[in-house]
């Protein structure tokens, strides 16, 4: 205990004392941190500081980041958490051993569970009976704020309870008044006979960041800065202070004091906690191994029914070895699990990632994709040397994943299972909005921010795009938003659930880290995102929606209904058919998964896939890892030559051999580095994460010195060495694993085999699957008339709310395709279920009597008559319109009467109106396309059709234009926009260099109907119009609105 009488703060510090923050916040106490855990302890290492608590507000979500900065700078990282308890004090709990660990955890999780998202609700209640292994930091505040009255109570109430192992903390951030706040918090102390010690409520590593942590705190109160008055600090002391500072701040007792609280607890390593996978899908009697293994006999039984080959029971021992040894029966078995509940429910699903496109996965039924069709070693993401989780990722039919959530709650519990946590960081865009908001900007100048920091502006400077906008960029408020906003982005801003990634444990996960609610009803989720549970060695099922499954489920149940064509299984499906690959090599893979894409279609001409592993091929190298590092050309030539002519460097012909001698997979760089560069198992898989996640641990390029030495002593020309090179650091933008390319291959070819053979059935589908995919409805129903097949318009007394097949006379196409109610915007489904249902009880005689059957809305009958969907109950749009509004829902006094009364002539719509009010409700028209209403205006001004440039000679000049259906820039493209445009006659592809598309700005950004004046390229099958200028047409379609995806 310290004497009230303690020396004052002394001016001497000729020796440092020693220091340790105990109390300091990271930007994971959201809008109130300043600072990263990195920045944080980078400057605590640079001031000499010997240990560094992160306590953020009740949460654990930004404690991994601080492992991995402690381990980056050599800081000790004390692990705690600030709460404040709504009936009394702050306190700072700091963990000394596991058993506190838990005890934190679960403290967070009782208080999260108990509010909404975001919110947490403790009580001194909750803390009366805190178990050991925590020290308490008690938090009084200044002695002059309105709270101070109750802090004698506090301060019994602390003393009571924790008395061992309570501080009282004083924190002196230089106020005026700090002498007397020293002896008034002494001397309560001393009443109560409670330790002191110096912290520093730390919100920032420096001083400069004050102004970003008054704006944030201006965010969280939603109020401008000018208006939060005492909420903000009153300087910008809170921040990481040199010892010398603190030296003539503190007296030199509670310096030390810090020093002693960090010895209790710098002997806790968050790496050591304890990890158990639930144990009782095993059944009684045996034990993991042996039920895994007669799960995988009966497996390989159904797949082989004549009996698996020997490499294949030599492989699955194998396998089955390695599993055992290190443990992870379970894992498999929880996969397997999952993937039984979904099937037996006939969900639709499909494993992929390394230890997916196992043979014991095979075997399970995880996947579909026989691991004899592909590369993949299973070792090389389960291995005995990296000691790291398996890699499986499962994807369910988008429509029905919901029902797998709940299987897993349900079988768990909600103490044991939770999504990982996704963490949603400050984008410019979304900064510029929460900052200017604090800054006092109206909501039409927030609106104009957004429109500004768009990044489909490019490289465009933001001074500039404010400028268009109408802002001063001289004036001091925008000076400070830019800066500010700069500071921002990349922080977070708030915790999401993972899209589907599951952690499961056998014990309560609060034991392993927080738990708290989600957004969405009946889901909870930990406080780790998935780069925090890799970091920590967690096991995570990954449970995915995919939309290209629910499609899939529709398209093969269509099948069976009306083409009697049975697929069990995707495996099922022919993998050899030569139509469905001559129909992938010319690109006609509108809808189809993975290969729909601008990059993609451009690729397949040239690629020319012709077989499965030609598609697990296509798939990975329209990415940023191979088309940065200079792969794609190259394997494009060697494509061309004879196999026994590829000269391979010594000892990479094994690697990268199925390649063509050229690295397209991520798993073959670091297969590749072991042979080359000597580089271990645990080497490559360090590698490998900073491809994963280069921008948080910061890229591959640490590697390259390592990578040089290594290849030039085992005699490795230059030219290669530097090849080598830049392959990897293409990579570390972001390479594709083979082992989700082959998963997604298996898709891409099953949804083309569909498309190829029964393209009604494909469309009809996938229409009833949105939203998804990568084109919009008008841009499948174009594509599929194009392969001549019929499409029919809505309609009340044919359509159901989804799309349907009708029969036709045809022996080419025998089905139609009827659109759906679902496709009229602002119409609902269970609108769609009461007309089928009241139309197959009898049909409807005339518009009053649809509308009494079916319950009509005055908004629905409106809604369908402008759909032009009651054309056959009541004629034209017009005259469906004016008879939905002489319509009254009938009383029912009056039920039975009815009043004639004549129709009156009215006009039809024209031709234009009809087409126009169709885009208006529905985005397409089965009457004519817009650009065609106006085409004789085109011809005026040179504009050539869409099928006229088919057989355009390579390099002319041409002028082109089309409704925008697509803008996208990838980021792999260097700054070149793509855009698609739409004609009544086809798609054209438009590239726009970045000149161009800066100095056409407005143009490419704004137009409805944009007119493109450029080159055309016709080569290898690819075709594509490089733009030089573009033109704004869309004075000549008013009436339209934008039916483009933008940058999708």
């Amino acid at each position: 205990m310290f004497p009230l009488d303690l020396p004052p703060a002394n001016d001497d510090v000729s020796e440092l004392p020693g220091y340790v923050e105990l109390h300091a916040l990271s930007d994971f106490s959201f809008q109130r941190g300043a600072s990263s855990a990195r920045e944080l302890f980078e400057r605590a290492r640079d001031i000499g500081y010997e240990a560094l608590a992160i306590t953020d507000e009740c949460s654990l979500s930004g404690i991994v980041r601080g492992l991995e900065a402690s381990l980056a700078t050599g800081v000790d990282l004390i692990v705690g958490s600030e709460l404040r308890l709504t009936d009394g004090p702050v306190v700072v709990l700091l963990v000394e051993n596991h058993a506190g660990y838990t005890e934190l955890c679960r403290l967070i999780t009782q208080g999260r569970r108990r509010a909404p998202k975001g919110h947490y609700e403790l009580h001194r209640a909750d803390l009366e009976n805190l178990a050991e292994g925590l020290c308490v930091l008690w938090i009084p505040g200044s002695p002059a704020a309105p709270s101070a009255s109750r802090n004698d109570e506090y301060a019994a109430w602390v003393a009571k309870h924790f008395s061992s192992r309570a501080w009282m903390a004083v924190e002196l951030h230089r106020g005026q008044h700090d002498d007397a706040e020293l002896a008034s918090l002494l001397a309560l102390a001393g009443r109560h006979d409670i330790p002191c010690v110096a912290a520093g409520d730390v919100h920032m590593h420096l001083r400069s960041r004050r102004s970003l942590q008054d704006v944030m705190t201006a965010i969280r109160l939603n109020v401008p800065v000018a208006d939060a008055g005492y909420a903000l600090f009153s300087n910008g002391e809170r921040h990481l202070r040199k010892r010398e500072v603190l030296a003539r701040i503190y007296p030199r007792e509670l310096l030390a004091e810090t020093l002693r609280v960090a010895a209790r607890c710098r002997g806790f390593d968050i790496r050591k906690i304890n990890y158990v996978y639930p144990r009782e899908l095993v059944p009684e009697g045996l034990e993991a191994p042996d039920h895994l293994r007669r799960l995988v006999e009966e497996g390989a039984q159904r797949r082989w029914p004549e009996g698996p080959e020997k490499s294949v029971l030599d492989l699955i021992e194998k396998e089955l070895a390695l599993i055992a040894k290190l443990k992870y029966e379970a894992f498999f078995l929880t996969v397997y699990d999952i993937v039984r509940f979904a099937r037996s429910k006939e969900i639709l699903c499909q494993g992929r990632g390394s230890a997916a496109n196992s043979v014991v996965c095979f075997c399970l039924g995880i996947t579909e994709v026989n691991p004899s069709q592909t590369a993949m070693l299973f070792e090389r993401f389960i291995s005995e040397q990296r000691d790291e989780p398996p890699d499986i990722d499962v994807d369910f039919e988008h429509e029905r994943r919901e029902e797998v959530l709940q299987y897993v709650f349900n079988k768990y519990g909600r103490e044991r299972a939770a999504l990982a946590a996704t963490v949603i960081s400050y984008r410019s865009k979304s900064a510029s909005r929460d900052i200017g908001r604090a800054l006092g900007l109206a909501e039409d100048q927030l609106d104009q921010l957004s429109h500004a920091y768009s990044h489909a502006h490019g490289d465009v400077p933001i001074e500039e795009r404010l400028r268009e906008r109408g802002f001063d960029v001289s004036s001091r408020t925008i000076r400070k938003l830019i800066e500010l906003v700069k500071e921002l982005r990349g922080m977070p801003r708030h915790l999401s659930q993972h899209v589907g990634g599951f952690v499961i444990s056998d014990t309560p996960l609060y034991s392993l880290v927080p738990i708290e609610n989600a957004a969405m009803d009946n889901r909870t989720i930990i406080q780790w995102d998935k780069d925090d549970l890799e970091t920590m060695k967690l096991l995570k099922v990954d449970c995915l929606a995919l939309g290209m499954l629910t499609c899939l489920r529709k398209s093969l149940d269509l099948l069976r209904e009306h083409r009697d064509v049975d697929f069990p299984q995707l495996a099922d499906i022919p993998m050899d058919n030569e139509r469905t690959y001559e129909m992938i090599q010319r690109a006609d893979t509108v809808g189809v998964f993975q290969i729909e894409s601008r990059a993609q279609m451009s690729m397949l001409p040239r690629l020319k896939p012709a077989n499965y592993y030609d598609l697990v091929i296509q798939v990975a190298i329209v990415r940023p890892g191979p088309i940065q590092g200079g792969m794609v050309h190259p394997f494009l030539q060697r494509r061309k030559l004879p196999r026994e002519s590829i000269v391979y460097e010594k000892n990479v012909r094994d690697v990268l051999e199925r390649t063509l001698g050229i690295p397209i997979f991520q798993e073959q760089v670091m297969s590749l580095l072991q042979v080359v560069a000597d580089f271990s198992a645990s080497d490559a898989d360090d590698l490998r994460r900073s491809m994963a996640a280069w921008k948080r641990r910061g890229g591959v390029e640490k590697f390259e010195p390592r990578i040089r030495e290594a290849m030039a002593k085992n005699d490795y020309p230059d030219e290669f060495i530097q090849q080598i090179i830049d392959q990897i650091k293409g990579f570390g933008s972001y390479g594709f694993p083979e082992s989700h390319a082959a998963g997604f291959a298996l898709l891409a070819y099953a949804s083309s085999y569909i498309k190829c053979h029964y393209p009604a059935i494909f469309t009809c589908a996938l229409l009833n699957s949105q939203p998804m995919g990568f084109y919009a409805p008008a841009q499948l129903v174009q594509d599929l008339r194009q392969q001549g097949v019929e499409v029919r318009p809505p309609d009340v007394t044919a359509s159901d709310w989804d799309c349907t097949l009708e029969r036709t006379s045809r022996s080419d196409h025998p089905h139609a395709l009827r659109l759906g109610l679902r496709l009229i915007a602002g119409l609902s489904q269970p609108l769609g279920e009461r007309i089928a249902s009241a139309r197959r009880e009898a049909p409807f005689q005339n518009l009053a009597d649809l509308s009494q059957r079916a319950a009509l809305s005055r908004f629905e009958r409106e809604r369908l008559a402008d759909a032009g969907a009651l054309r056959v109950l009541s004629g034209h749009r017009h005259r469906a319109r004016w008879e939905s509004s002489g319509i009254e829902r009938a009383l029912p006094l009056l039920d039975s009467t009815h009043a004639s009364e004549a129709r009156p002539m009215l006009r039809p719509p024209s031709l234009a109106e009809n087409v126009f009010a169709d885009y208006a409700t529905h985005g397409l028209s089965l009457q004519a396309h817009p650009v065609g209403l106006i085409r004789h205006r085109l011809d005026g001004r040179r504009v050539r059709k869409a099928r006229d440039l088919i057989n355009v000679r390579n390099s002319a000049w041409v002028r082109h234009a089309g409704l925008v259906t697509v803008r996208q820039r990838p980021q792999t493209a260097s700054g070149i926009t793509f855009v698609t445009l739409e004609d009544e006659t086809g798609q054209v592809n438009v590239v726009v260099r970045p000149k161009v598309a800066e100095a056409c700005r407005h143009a490419l950004l704004g137009a409805v109907l944009l007119a493109v004046d450029g080159q055309w390229q016709s080569i290898e099958g690819v075709r594509h119009l490089v733009a030089r200028t573009l033109h704004d047409y869309s004075d000549l379609l008013p009436v339209m609105g934008s039916v483009s995806r933008d940058f999708h």
